[in-house]
């Protein structure tokens, strides 16, 4: 469950950042070893190359946070307002995964799709709970 908080402790995105960050394109990465176990070849660019989800993810992730400061910073409600926001995006990330379901090219199809989709939830969740979590201020 999410602590109630209204305010959040920026300073502390020095550090819970990049581990958000390196978090999520780990989470990722046990993804894409499932699908490459399950699946068969040939593979998708996001599955055969390791560079692609690892630089999506750094840069989508990087975002986010950058997202949460200025959230942090602004929003009256800044955990629920973050929330909210990351929710829209997910849902928005998906509308290339759709397309590339009905692609023809080598490894795309639904089966690509949906492990793009994991992805994009896992690297989510991670993102959303350890920047609501790690950063909101401490009630004295």
């Amino acid at each position: 469950m999410l602590k109630s908080a209204n305010s959040i402790e920026l300073r502390k995105l020095w550090w819970v950042g990049p581990l958000t960050i390196l978090a999520a394109i780990v989470g990722v990465l046990i993804v894409r070893a499932v699908a490459r176990m399950i699946l068969q070849p040939p593979y998708a660019p996001g599955l055969e190359m390791i560079m692609i989800p690892i630089v999506l993810t750094l840069v989508l992730c990087a975002a986010a946070v950058l997202v949460f400061a200025l959230v942090g910073q602004f929003a009256k409600k800044p955990v629920r307002t973050y929330i909210i926001i990351s929710f829209v995006f997910l849902i928005i990330s998906f509308l290339p995964d759709i397309a590339a379901a009905s692609m023809r090219m080598p490894g795309a199809g639904w089966p690509y799709s949906i492990t793009l989709m994991i992805m994009h939830v896992v690297a989510g969740v991670i993102t959303v709970l350890m920047l609501t979590r790690l950063t909101v201020a401490e009630k004295a």
